[in-house]
């Protein structure tokens, strides 16, 4: 073999290839060290620690619940409550807000409803009351209002009225001293509806001594009942 040959056969003499030379040891590529900023930090665990904090107050309000008793149909004034009537709920409740706890519903079953109560309504200790609205010698007399005759002030049960005889013109009563006081009567609101379609005209049911209450009822059916509201004392 010529040196010629012996220089391009990359095979040894024996057939066997030769061995590549190792590759020496490859050093690992620099990574830059950032600089990280004081303000960036700051603001990180600041970020942290609101988080925190507010996964604390709802932690908080979620277990702060309050077992409270509510209304579940439509009762209307005067009306006994019964146990089908009200029902339970689990709510974060406001210091400010007053409600019957669940653990007092017994107590309220058998009082009779003081307002109107709606279907979803948090029943309040104010809202229920022991007493008859309409008591031992009363009697139970509605009123219908028309529109001008309705107080701007909203009629509530329990509000105290003044039931006052306007003579109707022309009659013999009207031709009376206009010095005269005109005759009047104690009530109490126990109802009031809303105002009628069209005519806008309000009932309310006024509870007054039972000696009064047939008068009343003449005064409504000849229109010379006017109805006026009495001071908080009742005077």
């Amino acid at each position: 073999m010529s040196k010629i040959q012996e220089r391009a056969d990359p095979a040894s003499s024996n057939g066997v290839p030769r061995h590549e030379r190792a590759a020496g040891p490859v050093a690992p590529p620099r990574v830059s060290a950032r600089r990280r900023r004081p303000g960036v930090i700051a603001l990180s665990l600041a970020l942290m620690a609101a988080g925190g904090a507010g996964v604390a107050v709802l932690l908080l309000q979620v277990g702060n619940r309050t077992d409270v008793v509510t209304v579940v149909r439509d009762i209307q004034v005067g009306q006994v409550l019964t146990a089908a009537d009200l029902g339970k709920a689990s709510i974060a409740l406001d210091p400010a807000v007053k409600a019957v706890r669940a653990d007092d519903l017994r107590s309220v079953v058998g009082k009779r409803a003081a307002v109107e109560l709606k279907p979803g309504s948090l029943l309040a200790p104010s809202q229920v009351t022991r007493d008859s609205l309409v008591k031992a010698g009363e009697q139970l007399v509605p009123i219908g209002l028309e529109p001008k005759q309705i107080p701007a002030t909203a009629l509530v049960p329990g509000q105290r009225v003044q039931l006052v005889h306007v003579p109707a013109q022309g009659t013999a009563d009207a031709g009376k001293s206009s010095d005269a006081a005109p005759q009047t009567f104690d009530g109490r609101v126990v109802k009031a509806s809303g105002a009628a379609p069209g005519t806008g005209i309000v009932v309310v049911d006024v509870a007054t001594s039972a000696s009064d209450g047939p008068t009343v009822v003449a005064w409504e059916a000849t229109d010379t009942l006017r109805l006026i509201l009495s001071a908080p004392d009742g005077r």
